[in-house]
């Protein structure tokens, strides 16, 4: 498809190509963040059996009821032992907490209400209600949905997945996004600068979003400006799920990148988008590889990856979070580019506020540091008064 595309239409052109790498079960001690794909199904009863909450003695509730009652010990039940028998009338069983239930018991009388002398105890402090027992499958039992499948995994639900008898959880598999920043005059950071060189910057902060929309990062270098040397890094990356060139794709006579996916095989989607920052944006497909171009300026890349990587990455990113807010101070009318500006919103007075930074240049890295969301204005929308509400985007 040649000429630019609107955001809608990059976006409809997109949905269809989202990535989905399929499912993998792990530990779950390695499984925090991680999406269920299955449920987490209970492989036992927890508690297992009627268990005591204190320490204590188990008892019937009919001999503890009066002050000064005097009952038999007949037994102890530490914690993960079973009963050696049941108690009758008179009796009671040295229990602690977590320790089942002996037969004919009904309450527990805790230590700091008897007095204990010899085989004997003798009650000090009325007891009037059947207490500090904890039910058989009070928490669960088994069989149940501990945790339904398209949960995010918490510190909490994995407690209850381990509580559950669970060693694995399968999860989506993780996609690899293997990212090809291209450009002589780049090195990687921690080079010595020498004339003309600068430091890529877009692989970490791509790497990163990456990450935290729940994917593998791939940075196998830097290519240089030649169709054959951008060859060799499409050859290194065949594993990945989604190639992410950067840079390369505008009209200079030394943008290559598109020339060399071409020469790979790859199919061209788009071309470009009506979009501000990210026009050189484009997407094709390498065989079951996707490939997304973004821009070379820092800015550029990281909205147009949160614009159009998120897409690709739903399944395990989440849709983006879009919201209502009102402008701190007016805007001149748009041009004719779908345009994103990075800006900060706050709350005032119960109100979303959002103002625009002051400087969009799209080579700046600074800007993005401060901004948290961005104002989206349509193609050659009017003049916006402060006050008037604008929609945004919540940047991660």
């Amino acid at each position: 498809m040649s000429g630019l595309i609107s955001v809608d239409d990059a976006r409809r052109a997109l949905a269809p190509h989202a990535l989905d790498a399929g499912e993998e079960t792990i530990g779950i001690n390695d499984a925090l963040g991680r999406i269920l794909t299955r449920d987490v199904l209970a492989g036992t009863t927890a508690p297992p059996a009627d268990v005591s909450a204190m320490d204590g003695y188990a008892v019937r509730l009919a001999d503890t009821k009066d002050t000064g009652s005097q009952l038999r010990v007949t037994g102890e039940i530490p914690a993960g032992t079973l009963p050696a028998h049941a108690i009758g009338p008179g009796e009671a069983m040295r229990i602690f907490t977590g320790a089942p239930l002996p037969e004919g018991a009904d309450h527990i009388l805790i230590q700091e209400e008897a007095e204990r002398s010899g085989d004997q105890i003798r009650v000090t402090v009325p007891q009037t209600a059947h207490q500090h027992i904890r039910k058989a499958g009070r928490d669960f039992s088994a069989g149940d949905v501990l945790v339904p499948a398209g949960t995010c995994l918490t510190p909490a639900d994995l407690g209850l997945t381990a509580a559950g008898n669970n060693a694995t959880v399968t999860v989506r598999r993780r996609p690899l996004v293997a990212i090809l920043p291209g450009g002589d005059e780049l090195l990687p950071p921690g080079s010595a600068l020498s004339p003309g060189k600068i430091i890529d910057s877009n692989s970490a902060a791509l790497a990163a979003l990456v990450r935290s929309w729940g994917g593998e990062a791939l940075t196998p270098g830097i290519a240089g400006d030649s169709v054959a040397a951008i060859r060799v890094m499409i050859d290194a990356v065949k594993e990945a799920d989604l190639i992410l060139p950067v840079g390369g794709a505008s009209v200079g006579d030394y943008d290559y990148m598109k020339a060399a996916f071409t020469e790979a095989g790859a199919d061209i989607l788009f071309s470009g988008i009506a979009v501000r920052p990210g026009k050189p944006t484009w997407f094709a497909r390498l065989g079951q590889q996707r490939v997304l171009g973004l821009p070379g300026n820092p800015a550029s890349a990281f909205v147009c990856a949160q614009l159009f990587l998120r897409l690709l990455m739903m399944s395990t990113a989440g849709p983006a979070t879009v919201f209502k807010a009102a402008l701190e101070t007016g805007l001149p009318k748009a041009g004719f580019r779908e345009t994103y500006l990075r800006a900060v919103s706050r709350q005032q007075d119960g109100q979303t506020i959002v103002a625009p930074l002051a400087d969009q240049d799209s080579s700046l890295l600074r800007p993005l540091q401060t901004a948290n969301c961005l104002i989206r204005r349509m193609p050659n929308a009017p003049a916006c008064a402060a006050g008037d509400t604008v929609e945004c985007v919540k940047l991660d």
